[in-house]
């Protein structure tokens, strides 16, 4: 039997949420195939990935994603004979395809939030926008396959109430990579409340304003905004911090430092309006970091009883949220909580999840 891995969406310069899922789901998937029976082959467009794809792994060397030819994707791998293809999005093309498809929608947030990222062509932007004017488009895409995975059972609902699909929809879960690891060998997490972590986009929808604003209410304490920004948005940012507080914009961090910032009396915080899924918070929780967060269905999904749920909008309710984690057994019953939950959501799970589906379409 023979799986085709649609690796494109690495990114070999940093992580974007949707390449982290394809590297960690990809190794856990090339771990577990042998055992099944199943060989496993990675589509490429760039030599740059192969280095990210686990030693040993066959490649097959195709187009990029953003290529005219993408539509017409099918007809070159039918060459390859594979069973089933998968891939992490739903972009490949499958007009003449002989073999078993599983597309994958992350989440319907581009739908109520149309921006495409900023690193995408200026025509592959425009036709971002068009394709998500609507839920047609998206209805053919996927109804081309024979299974859509998604992320969460909180994306399968909104596909439900949208009716985006005819498909079975299966649900292959995010998992949280293990920061702790990035940790130097003798370092642990220090327990405390000093430092409220950022880590995310600055669009409007993830309403930094609240938590730039909260900060009146936390002194002594110090808000770090993780992530790259430009110089208008942090220019807009910076005239609302309140007189005499503590906000540091670090544009862009690594993997390492980003653990290190989580490690260091630290409280995850978000307070977003909108999202597609929430690493971050996924991370913090595995890191035995508690977060307080906005409440947001897919927020308590990924976190359980494992965060502080607040109003996205309300600075005083985050500021409180943080204040009642000086209290060592708050916090402790919170780390526990979230432990537990998170302890659920691995990638070798997914990998028996989506392995699964392959056995089954294949026969």
């Amino acid at each position: 039997m023979r799986l085709l891995f649609d690796a494109r969406y690495i990114r070999w310069e940093f992580h974007d949420g949707i390449s982290r899922y394809s590297a960690e789901l990809a190794a856990a998937v090339f771990a577990a195939a042998p055992a099944r029976g199943i060989q496993v082959a990675f589509l490429i467009y760039d030599e740059r990935q192969r280095a990210l794809l686990p030693e040993g792994a066959i490649v097959k060397v195709i187009h990029a994603p953003t290529s005219w030819r993408e539509p017409f994707t099918a007809l070159q791998l039918n060459a390859l004979k594979p069973d089933v293809v998968f891939s992490p999005m739903q972009t490949i093309g499958s007009a003449g395809r002989r073999y078993k498809l599983i597309l994958t929608l992350h989440d319907t947030i581009y739908y109520r939030h149309r921006t495409p990222p900023r690193d995408l062509p200026a025509a592959v932007r425009l036709g971002w926008r068009v394709f998500h004017l609507s839920y047609v488009p998206q209805r053919v895409t996927l109804n081309a396959a024979d299974v859509v995975a998604t992320v969460s059972e909180t994306s399968k609902a909104q596909f439900a109430a949208v009716r985006l699909t005819k498909r079975p929809v299966l649900v292959v879960p995010n998992a949280p990579q293990r920061l702790a690891d990035l940790l130097p060998v003798d370092a642990a997490v220090v327990s405390g409340s000093k430092n409220l972590v950022y880590m995310g986009s600055f669009m409007p929808y993830k309403n930094v304003e609240t938590l730039v604003r909260a900060m009146q209410w936390l002194p002594g304490r110090t808000l770090h905004l993780l992530s790259r920004i430009t110089p208008d948005r942090r220019a807009e940012l910076d005239a609302l911090v309140p007189t005499g507080a503590s906000v540091v914009f670090h544009n862009g961090v690594s993997d390492e430092a980003y653990a290190a910032a989580l490690a260091g009396q630290a409280v995850l915080v978000t307070t977003s309006l909108d999202e597609g899924y929430g690493l971050p918070l996924a991370e913090a929780v595995e890191m035995g970091v508690p977060a307080v967060v906005s409440d947001l269905e897919i927020f308590h999904e990924v976190a359980g009883d494992g965060a502080l749920y607040i109003p996205a909008d309300d600075p005083e309710a985050v500021a409180s949220a943080v204040r009642s984690l000086d209290d060592g057994a708050t916090r402790e019953a919170l780390v526990a909580a979230g432990t537990a939950h998170i302890s659920r959501f691995t990638w070798e799970r997914s990998a028996r999840i989506l392995l699964d589906e392959v056995e089954a379409l294949a026969r």
